[in-house]
């Protein structure tokens, strides 16, 4: 039936759309539509945006044919994945959405280990299909998130053994700004496949991802959390704990107050503390020497075990509910966990103001530091840790507090930084921002923007500008 779209800046007629729904076989979602409130949702309940149109692929013909779609009817265009984008930019006003969150299969082969990855789908997904063979591809911490994680580095329990998730990219096949599938990797279109590894989603619509996959199966992992006035003492003991042990030894430190449920004992829900979360990946046997200084330290809970990799990625789901938390985040690559960075996170960590909000610091070591910073896009090569603030909460009348704690905290540590910010911890905070993060790496990056998407069709991103 013929309609019409017409929300913010953008006014679709109804030849546009019927033309539109001619090339697609997956859903075409307007504004009239029963779907169209949840379809334009994301992580951020902050973000409130009302695209023209949301085209849900099913497979990479309706890719191009939404591409040139949007670029025909010269509309901004977001490219919405798997989830967790805090920017909200997979969603836009007045333009067009490509969603890829029903494109999720993964294929295994056992032998070569590797898996071919389609852009929709979420480290979780990976997980289920990998984990069946004993192998796995180094993600973050949430299984929720998609693949745009590799696109800006991809940190979390594998980093320090096996780098980075961009640095497992072997292959990428992606739609160009003029509607073009190319594929990249380090024979065909290596300037492209250099810039995908961090440079974000500014290059085209990644319709999947060949990754390099590693024997882990059952690790040794979880949290292990102490009391809040031993803070001081515990960012020590984490600093020490990541110079001396191996490299299959990973962690990241946080401050949290502790969710009303179940799994955790009574007496210590609500009550803020802070904690290590441990995932070891070598002999199991060496495990118990490795976490004796951690246990030795006076835990209030030690909830470290054995237990399958797709369930320490899982197990913090419930804290980051899609749709649900209004977030606002800062953050920083760090050299060095310095005694003058301890007295911050002990001035202002203890302070966590509500709900879901916590501070991380992550270990960005290991394999990390064998890749040379002009490898990748990604060109921190150098710092050992990355930081992030955040508040994550219900209820939005809350944000504005939670918001200038995170300020004040990132403002006082923001002088001892090495400078930049992880890109998918990024808030849209502008140009100088992006620079910082890709160092001597930018002009490259706006050569490969030059060169792949010269009008900047895909610009709803951490955006590298031609």
């Amino acid at each position: 039936m013929a309609t019409s779209s017409t929300t913010g800046q953008q006014t679709l007629d109804s030849g546009q759309i019927d033309a539109l729904r001619s090339t697609i076989r997956g859903e075409i979602i307007l504004p009239d539509d029963a779907a169209y409130d949840e379809a334009r949702h994301v992580f951020n309940a902050m973000i409130d945006r009302h695209p023209a149109v949301i085209v849900r692929c099913t497979d990479v013909a309706d890719v191009i044919s939404a591409v040139n779609f949007g670029r025909q009817a010269q509309l901004n265009v977001s490219v919405r994945g798997g989830s967790h984008n805090v920017t909200g930019f997979a969603v836009n006003d007045g333009g067009l959405v490509i969603d890829l969150s029903h494109m999720r299969s993964v294929w295994v082969d056992p032998e070569q280990r590797v898996a071919r990855v389609e852009g929709g789908a979420t480290w979780g997904d990976v997980d289920h299909a990998t984990h069946a063979f004993g192998l796995a591809a180094p993600a973050g911490i949430i299984s929720t998130t998609g693949m745009g994680l590799l696109l800006g580095g991809g940190i979390g329990y594998l980093t320090r053994p096996y780098g980075l998730s961009c640095d497992n990219l072997l292959s990428a096949d992606i739609v160009l700004a003029n509607g073009t599938l190319v594929t990249a990797n380090p024979d065909h279109n290596p300037d492209l496949f250099w810039a995908l590894r961090g440079g974000g989603g500014n290059f085209g619509v990644v319709t999947s991802l060949t990754l390099q996959l590693h024997p882990v199966d059952t690790v040794i992992g979880g949290p292990i959390l102490y009391p809040i006035e031993k803070c001081r003492e515990a960012l020590q003991l984490f600093r020490e704990t990541m110079a001396s042990t191996p490299e299959d030894f990973n962690a990241f430190f946080a401050f949290l107050i502790v969710p009303d449920v179940p799994a955790f004992p009574e007496a210590l829900r609500n009550q803020r503390v802070c904690g290590i979360v441990v995932c070891y990946t070598g002999p199991q046997e060496q495990a118990e020497g490795l976490l004796k200084p951690l246990r030795n330290f006076g835990p209030v809970l030690d909830a470290i075990g054995p237990l399958p990799l797709p369930m320490l990625n899982s197990m913090f789901d419930f804290t980051m509910p899609v749709g649900k938390l209004h977030h606002y985040w800062k953050a920083d690559y760090i050299n060095e966990l310095s005694d003058a960075a301890i007295d911050v996170h002990a001035r202002f960590g203890p302070e966590v103001p509500f709900g879901s909000s916590t501070m991380h610091i992550y270990s960005t070591g290991g394999a990390v530091h064998r890749v040379k910073p002009d490898e990748t896009a990604y060109s921190y090569r150098d710092a050992d840790f990355v930081h992030v603030i955040l508040v994550a909460g219900e209820d939005p009348a809350d944000t504005p507090r939670g918001r200038q704690w995170v300020r004040d905290y990132w403002e006082a540590l923001h002088p001892l930084s090495a400078g930049g910010a992880y890109v998918n911890f990024l808030m849209d905070e502008g140009d100088e921002r992006i620079r910082a993060t890709y160092r001597e790496n930018y002009d490259r990056l706006v050569a490969a923007k030059r060169q792949y998407d010269p009008t900047n069709l895909f610009n709803q991103n951490q955006n590298i500008q031609p």
